[in-house]
């Protein structure tokens, strides 16, 4: 089975979907933060080994993110670039409209629970 969307790649039902969240749950970690370049780094190297999508960050939580994430967008042109947003009206337009410049915009919504 192959699926089309409109203005985007076509996938067969066959390929396994590589969501890499190295850049943003990588730094739950304590002492384990990077910057903007280490980042960057990151996704070139991600990118390298064929990764569908890098969740790069989490735009709303800080200015540092969302800059790490538009850097990001800019550089990379394979693998989708995904923001994780809370499911909260505005959280989840923002990384998109932020990554407008991005090929393959992406937002992560969540829903806490605790």
């Amino acid at each position: 089975m192959r699926l089309v969307f409109p203005g985007r790649r076509t996938m067969n039902s066959d390929h396994v979907v590589f969501f890499d969240t190295t850049l943003r749950d990588g730094e739950q970690s304590p002492g384990c933060s990077m910057t903007t370049q280490e980042k960057l780094t990151m996704a070139h190297a991600l990118e390298d080994l064929g990764v569908d999508v890098i969740e790069a960050g989490f735009a709303m939580a800080s200015e540092g993110d969302f800059a790490a994430i538009a850097t990001i967008t800019q550089a990379i042109r394979k693998p989708r670039i995904a923001s994780l947003a809370r499911a909260k009206r505005g959280h989840c337009s923002l990384p998109i409209a932020r990554a407008s410049t991005c090929f393959w915009p992406r937002a992560t919504c969540i829903s806490s629970t605790s």
